[in-house]
Formats: C-alpha cells, sequence, structure tokens
C-alpha cells in the first residue's frame, strides 16, 4: 500500500516540445528517508526534480504529493512543505548572507510581518550546522561559488519543510564541505526531522549517504530500492556504461564503487541498451 505522506509518481511523461525527457516513470517516495537520483547527463534528474516541486507539469500521468496532485497546491503552502537548492544559486544584490538566508523564513511569516527572535535562533543555528556563521554579515555577491552553494543550502534549511530536494547542490564544493553537508543531511533524516531528494553525480557519495537509490537513463528508471540492492556493476555497467566493482568501504562499511581504470573498456553492449 503506497505511503500517502511523500510522493507518488505514476505513468508520468514529460517533453519539451517534441522531446521527450522522461517517460513510464512510476516511482513511490515514503517520507523519512535519504533519496539518491543518479545518472548520466542529460538523463532526466532535474527535470524530475522540476516535476516534484511542480515548477513543470507533466504531460501525461500524475505526481501525487501527501495523497494531492501536486499542481493543486497553492506556492506558499508547497513552501512550507518543500525547499529546493538548485545547482547553481544566483544573486546579484548586495543583501548579506544572514539576509539571504532569512528569506527561506518567508512561507512562515505573515504578510507584512517581522520576523521573530524564534526566526533569527532558526538562522543562527543552520548557519552554525552548515558552518558559514562567520560569513553571517558578507554582501552574498562577494562570495565564492562554492560560499554562495553553501549559504542556498543554509537558506533551504532555514525554510524547515519536511521535504528538502537538492540539485547536484555540493557539486561546486571540496570534499570537506561536501561532507558536512551531506553528514547533516544524514543525521537529520536519521533523527526523522526531514526526507532528502538529492541528484548526485557521485556515486560513492550516493553509497555512502542514500538509503535508496533511483537510476535514471534516457528518461526512464532502470533501478530504484535501496542503496546496497541496486548499486550494483550491473546496473552501474548498464547505466554509465563504465566497468566497476562494488566492494564496502573500510571506515562506514557502506557500498564503495571502484571503476576499471585499466582497460577502459565499454561492457559488452552498454552503448547498445538503450538504443
Amino acid at each position: 500500500m503506497a505511503d500517502m505522506n511523500g510522493f507518488q509518481l505514476h505513468n508520468v511523461f514529460f517533453a519539451y516540445d517534441d522531446t521527450t525527457v522522461l517517460e513510464e516513470i512510476n516511482l513511490e517516495l515514503p517520507p523519512g528517508r535519504f533519496y539518491g537520483i543518479v545518472g548520466p547527463n542529460g538523463c532526466g534528474k532535474t527535470t524530475l526534480l522540476d516535476l516534484l516541486t511542480g515548477t513543470r507539469r507533466v504531460r501525461r500521468g500524475s505526481v501525487l504529493f501527501q495523497g494531492r496532485a501536486i499542481g493543486a497546491y497553492r506556492r506558499r503552502t508547497l513552501a512550507r512543505q518543500l525547499a529546493l537548492v538548485p545547482q547553481e544559486y544566483a544573486i546579484d544584490f548586495a543583501f548579506t548572507v544572514e539576509e539571504v538566508i532569512l528569506m527561506g523564513r518567508h512561507p512562515h511569516l505573515p504578510r507584512f510581518g517581522r520576523p521573530t527572535a524564534a526566526d533569527w535562533e532558526i538562522i543562527d543555528r543552520v548557519m552554525a550546522e552548515i558552518g558559514i556563521d562567520y560569513l553571517a554579515g558578507r554582501p552574498v555577491n562577494e562570495l565564492s561559488g562554492g560560499e554562495k552553494q553553501r549559504v542556498a543550502v543554509a537558506r533551504a534549511l532555514a525554510q524547515q519543510t519536511p521535504t528538502l530536494l537538492l540539485d547536484e547542490a555540493t557539486a561546486s564544493l571540496d570534499i570537506r564541505y561536501t561532507l558536512n553537508i551531506l553528514g547533516a543531511l544524514r543525521q537529520r533524516v536519521s533523527r526523522g526531522e526531514q526526507t532528502v531528494i538529492a541528484v548526485l553525480h557521485d556515486l560513492n557519495l550516493a553509497a555512502a549517504f542514500c538509503d535508496h537509490l533511483v537510476f535514471l537513463n534516457r528518461g526512464r528508471i532502470q533501478a530504484a530500492g535501496p542503496t546496497d540492492q541496486v548499486l550494483t556493476p550491473a546496473n552501474i555497467a548498464r547505466v554509465f556504461g563504465v566497468e566497476c566493482a562494488v566492494s564496502h568501504d573500510r571506515f562506514s562499511n557502506a557500498p564503495r564503487v571502484s571503476f576499471n581504470l585499466v582497460s577502459h573498456k565499454q561492457p559488452p553492449a552498454a552503448a547498445e541498451a538503450w538504443q
């Protein structure tokens, strides 16, 4: 029986004009887990997030959130339920970091209302959680790209939504900050505070932090399920066209992918699998 508190996608089809991007997408994402969406460039990962947030509408099929069509929600109502961290966070105005993170509280404030002491406490807490409290008074347009991205994550966390979606949000960060952010999100999921749905390009990071993985290729779901069940050499070869082995990480015991860098041979039929 489907958990109606999460997402349910039924026979979803989406296209840009005559170019099919997603088709036959059937997927259930119950709350309380850390989901990773993985797949090659251009396979439809970002578009899938757009459909989950209601930014784009399906051409056929349905996307339900908490038992209702995602398009039936008012944007302000949805902003109290879902927060999105995009691939790049661009802002050209000289707002301070603290002011940008405060924008995450707007869905919870009454019209023309002012932030309360509780709102500022939330802002201070998420800045400390992401490790950017030292940037609080800096103009955001003077920050590096990586610093801006960390601010975007903190802004989304300040929104305090039950579900957080990230579109390769850590791709531009160095490994220290990537581990810090994904570790903080993992703790939130483990404490039952949030559901996380993240597009990730690094399979080993996905293996280390995600409960469930969704493999996309050419607009279709190729595999979906618990990470230790679907992160297999066969699925990786079929989706990414590379040869690999899957073992266990010596520190976390999570699955770890090692790639064949010697032969550079494409697995048999990998190139033809999706013709």
